[in-house]
């Protein structure tokens, strides 16, 4: 298979591999969870609502005949659900080969998380943040493992403001607010990339983005649901570049995944570029620093 037409069957079987996919109730994300189940992944839907999430997960079970797919809860907009979920996780399995930082939400009125945080800064960076961090012991353990953290196009537009991250000060915009937390997704993944590789640790970190694709995220979004007929794509092609970064063999650690086609809106996976500030190394580790300080939890502490 040529690496311009990468697609689900470019996978290969994925038995005795373990992975938690997060917000994989709909979308790109129960798109992935169900391609790696019919790989034959132990697949562990990572999710907000768990009554929902317990359907899709029948669901799958159903369409791909693998049994060993489950919904547990996991709020990322609070702190003590993800520990409870990763301690949680962490009694029950010896392994965890792929982590799917997959969850998000665009564009919703302003609120915060019960942390206090801004939302889509709380939820989409700090939450898995946070997620990973704790996870972070079982990943370093389990051979070949990866941690995939899922952007957006919309990280091109982010400017955080480290001295308003969560807009107690500024007047409150909305897409603003979606695209800084999809640059702090990128500052993370490339960041963690960095120390992985300084502490000679083998976890691959990777990350993806979507293109433009049709979603229930962009139900707080009149416009793209005006536009989606025109310039989607469907959510079988939009979890592609999660996937590959997932699961291809060549993909290195700092690598970024998105649409071929043009402005990488739609199309098959390839790596590409994302913006400069990004890369900014200085930005990433006062990232890095202010969101230990805000989720009290330090990589490698006691957390």
């Amino acid at each position: 298979m040529s690496s311009d037409s990468w697609d689900a069957q470019s996978i290969a079987d994925q038995s005795e591999r373990t992975a938690i996919v997060t917000g994989a109730t709909s979308g790109i994300g129960e798109e992935t969870a169900r391609v790696l189940a019919a790989k034959n992944a132990r697949v562990i839907l990572a999710v907000r609502n768990l009554e929902k999430g317990a359907r899709v997960a029948g669901d799958v079970r159903r369409a791909t005949r693998n049994q060993n797919v489950s919904a547990e809860s996991l709020d990322l907009a609070s702190l003590a659900s993800i520990k409870s979920f990763a301690e949680s996780f962490a009694r029950s399995h010896s392994r965890l080969d792929l982590l799917i930082a997959n969850a998000g939400v665009m564009f919703p009125p302003y609120a915060k998380t019960v942390d206090g945080f801004e939302l889509q800064f709380g939820t989409n960076h700090l939450g898995h943040f946070a997620l990973a961090g704790r996870l972070l012991p079982l990943l370093a353990t389990t051979k070949g493992s990866r941690l995939v953290v899922v952007s957006s196009l919309a990280h091109k537009s982010g400017k955080l403001d480290f001295s308003d991250l969560n807009w107690d000060r500024r007047k409150y915009n909305t897409q603003q607010a979606y695209c800084d937390s999809k640059l702090a997704n990128l500052l993370f993944a490339f960041e963690l990339a960095r120390r992985m590789e300084f502490e000679g640790q083998s976890l691959r970190v990777t990350a993806a983005h979507p293109g433009w694709t049709s979603t229930e995220l962009q139900r707080h979004v009149p416009v793209f649901r005006l536009l989606n007929p025109i310039f989607s794509q469907g959510v079988e092609m939009g979890a592609l570049p999660t996937l590959r970064a997932a699961c291809d063999p060549q993909a290195q650690s700092g690598d970024y995944f998105g649409p071929s086609g043009l402005f990488e809106m739609r199309g098959f996976p390839v790596k590409v570029p994302s913006n400069a500030a990004s890369h900014n190394t200085e930005a990433a580790q006062r990232l890095w620093t202010v969101s230990e300080k805000l989720t009290g939890f330090a990589y490698g502490g006691a957390g």
